[in-house]
């Protein structure tokens, strides 16, 4: 049976970035927290430190000194399953964009913890 092609999904605006801290909302991890690696805006996934560990069977190849054996690495989670964690406060809540006035009569968009008010861009 042949296997029906899936339309590429639109882009997700995701208010997560690299190196923010996150907490598992919902899912096998749910509690856990962990740093993001990586965010895949594409599909709408995200990479977080020692979050879906999957088990990895390699196959020894001593051309490229890689040991066989099964190896723990993580997996993509989806953006909705994490908040992100407030340093300020330390607690998992949603982002609010706030537009601030800068020198010269420019703008600048930051991102805010919905709870506390702080920024949680870093400078």
């Amino acid at each position: 049976m042949a296997k029906a092609h899936k339309t590429p999904a639109e882009p997700v605006r995701i208010d997560i970035k690299k190196e923010d801290t996150v907490k598992v909302i919902t899912g096998r991890d749910k509690g856990k927290t962990g740093r993001v690696l990586r965010v895949d805006r594409e599909s709408g996934r995200l990479l977080v430190e020692h979050v879906m560990m999957i088990k990895r069977h390699t196959r020894p190849n001593p051309a490229k000194q890689i040991k066989g054996g099964i190896a723990e690495r993580e997996s993509m989670i989806a953006a909705s399953n994490v908040q992100v964690v407030c340093p300020g406060c330390n607690k998992a809540g949603r982002v609010a964009h706030h537009i601030d006035a800068i020198a010269g009569g420019k703008t600048r968009r930051s991102r805010v913890c919905r709870k506390c008010g702080q920024t949680l861009d870093k400078k």
